[in-house]
């Protein structure tokens, strides 16, 4: 029987194609790959081949730098960017120049380092991206996406021009992380973000839509099978996102930053972003 997850993937691929982007992939160093997709007229191709490639030693000859405005999708820890972004890429393109990269051990992205940090995903997004020509950016993510854009903003101000955040914060404290998993009933990150079951996949959608929307367990169960591999590097990634409430600085962003949440506790985390960032940031609860 076709697992019906798979079966949507070569239509997300087209959807993609006929909004203007396709998939390509850079070799940060020997052993790091992001595969990311971009937009098509960027790319210079040597061949018909519809996978492109851009090495460590790629010319810049072979890279045509955006000549739109560039926004940058980060997808969230539930699912890769195709699956996250295709309506958002549908709208955006027109006027845009947009990228939607996977992270390290989602979609085609691997890499044979033993950092799981958000700021490695970060460090390699950055690099990822200047070598396909980018000089500024606007970078809009998704709960997990949401954090590393953050730490893309703290740590690269000259890159990043605006951050949209939905669902996120920059940085899970161990208070935010024990406030959040007791207010929503889990007991543990991967429990609420790597489930193994079709009722933890229920769980998790339940959590985290804010309308109630009904699946049959047949597409739960495809989805468990396409979309959660790696299981073992993805809980070390959750595990180097809870940072000690010790010495904790909330970063100050240079850049103008736009925040949503759908979980009450982050409330506190955005005043105090507010504060210090004299109010550049602006915050809307779903």
């Amino acid at each position: 029987m076709v697992n019906i997850v798979a079966g949507m993937m070569p239509l997300l691929r087209a959807l993609m194609k006929k909004a203007g982007i396709e998939q390509h992939t850079v070799e940060i160093v020997p052993g790091t790959i992001v595969n990311i997709w971009v937009p098509s007229e960027t790319i210079k191709k040597p061949n018909k081949s519809k996978k492109t490639t851009t090495s460590a030693a790629a010319s810049p000859g072979d890279i045509i730098k955006p000549s739109k405005p560039v926004v940058v999708l980060l997808h969230g820890f539930v699912g890769d960017g195709i699956i996250t972004w295709p309506f958002q890429v549908a709208s955006l393109s027109k006027k845009y120049s947009v990228y939607v990269p996977d992270f390290l051990f989602f979609g085609g992205s691997t890499t044979d380092s033993s950092d799981r940090s958000p700021t490695f995903q970060a460090e390699c997004l950055v690099k990822a991206l200047r070598k396909l020509g980018i000089e500024r950016c606007t970078v809009v993510g998704f709960s997990y996406g949401g954090m590393v854009a953050f730490r893309m903003a703290e740590l690269y101000p000259e890159l990043v021009e605006a951050v949209v955040a939905s669902g996120a914060v920059p940085a899970l404290t161990e208070s935010i992380t024990d406030d959040l998993l007791n207010g929503i009933g889990f007991s543990s990150l991967p429990e609420l973000l790597l489930p193994n079951t079709v009722q933890g996949c229920k769980r998790l959608l339940r959590t985290g839509a804010d309308m109630k929307l009904w699946f049959p367990d047949r597409a739960y169960k495809d989805f468990l099978e396409v979309m959660f591999d790696n299981r073992k590097e993805r809980t070390e990634l959750l595990q180097e996102l809870i940072v000690s409430d010790k010495g904790y600085v909330p970063p100050r962003f240079p850049q103008v930053v736009y925040m949503s949440f759908y979980f009450q506790m982050y409330i506190r985390v955005a005043i105090v972003l507010c504060r210090v960032n004299e109010c550049r940031v602006e915050v809307r609860i779903l």
